[in-house]
Parts: C-alpha cells; structure tokens; sequence
C-alpha cells in the first residue's frame, strides 16, 4: 500500500508558490486546515487565489493570510466575521469573487470528478450570470459554471491513515470532502495519523485515491466565531 505521509506541514507544502490557486476547507472556523494556513503566512508567499467558503476572522484562520496582503483574490460565499476582509474588498484592494453557496460546493466536486462544468439555477437573472452561458432545461433556465482549476487543496481531517483514507467529524465534514481531489495536489491534515487497516472501512468518507499528502497536525485551537451561552 503506498504511504502518502510525509514529516511535517513544511514537507507537505513543498512546491507553493506565488501566484498560485488554492483550496481551503472549512466553515467559519470550523474545520479548516490551520496548519496549513500558518505555514503558508511562515512562506509569505504572494499573489495567491484562494477558494474558500469564507475568510476566517481577522486574527485566524484565512484573516492571517489576509492581514499580510498575502491574498490576491478571494472566491467565497460569505465575507462573514472578518472586518479585514469587508475593507479590503471595499477598498478595491482584494478582487473578490462572491459565489452562491451551492454553486461553490457544486464547482468544488465538479473538479473532484473530473467534470469541466456544471449548470445550476442558483443565480440566474442575476450579477452572478453576466457573462456566463445560459440554458433551459424543461423549461427552467440554468448558469453553466466552469469546474474550480487549483494548484493546491489544503483540507483538514479528524482521522486519517498513512494510505490517505480520511474520516471527518461534525461539522467539519464540510467543504472539507469536497475539496479532496480536486486540485492538482490535495494536501491534508489530520489530528490523528493510523496506520492502514485501523480505520473501519465502513467509516471512511474519502479514499486515499484523492490524497498525495498527509501528516499529522500539532496545536489546534478549534475557535469558535461567536459564542452563545444559555442565561442561568
């Protein structure tokens, strides 16, 4: 069985460079690859285009890379919590792609099997069509949507074994998934690494096919972005 560790988080980000397109998973901060995203503020690497659901907060998560100037241009859903990321897209200092949810998912898998593009419905009559071919299927008009090309897809993951079999938990089981694949080198970290056959098969979410690196995360905070608590 091909072993696809590698020693640590600068191993596994081997080859990045400026100017490249990246995947990040993640929801808020839920799942994302915060490994992944400190080495790369460590590499101060440039120019970078990344896709993701959302751009953390200002002080973790994508808002790091943010707050360096790091990110050239943002593809999300949600500008969310980051006061950084809202000013820098209304500055016109961030070229900002905002996509419907769905169709960022849609885009996401569409490059995880292999497809060139996908239709949907979500934004038709609106910005988020202009420009883009158009068609009526039984009578319901659809947006053709080109599938996502990324040089790195960088994923967080609850288990993982040194063959790249992952099993995700809660709502990290994300855009986490869906981004395994689907870029040209899928980069995962996980907070427990196995060797192969202590997994249940049963349990897996994603095959190691998807995979070409793995290691084992170290020291993660898990934030959450807003906290409510029940009044005594």
């Amino acid at each position: 069985m091909i072993k696809k560790t590698v020693k640590n988080v600068q191993e596994a980000l081997e080859g990045v460079k400026d100017g490249m397109t990246m995947m990040l998973g993640g929801f808020g901060l839920s799942g994302i690859p915060e490994n992944s995203i400190s080495e790369l503020v460590k590499l101060n690497v440039k120019d970078l285009t990344c896709i993701s659901n959302n751009a953390g907060v200002d002080d973790f998560g994508l808002g790091l890379l943010l707050h360096k100037k790091q990110i050239k241009k943002m593809i999300s859903s949600y500008v969310g919590e980051n006061a950084e990321f809202e000013r820098q897209m209304l500055s016109g200092e961030l070229d900002v792609e905002l996509t419907p949810q769905g169709t960022l998912a849609a885009k996401c898998q569409a490059a995880q099997q292999g497809f060139p593009a996908v239709y949907t419905p979500a934004g038709f009559g609106t910005e988020v069509a202009e420009g883009k071919e158009t068609r009526d299927f039984d009578g319901k008009m659809y947006v053709l949507e080109h599938a996502y090309q990324a040089d790195f897809a960088f994923v967080k993951a609850w288990k993982g074994d040194e063959a790249g079999n992952l099993v995700f938990k809660g709502t990290a089981r994300n855009f986490n998934p869906l981004m395994c694949g689907a870029a040209r080198i899928t980069v995962v970290e996980v907070e427990e690494l196995v060797k192969p056959g202590e997994l249940d098969p049963n349990q897996i979410h994603i095959p190691g096919i998807f995979v070409q690196r793995i290691f084992e995360g170290k020291n993660y905070e898990k934030r959450i972005e807003q906290r409510t608590v029940r009044q005594k």
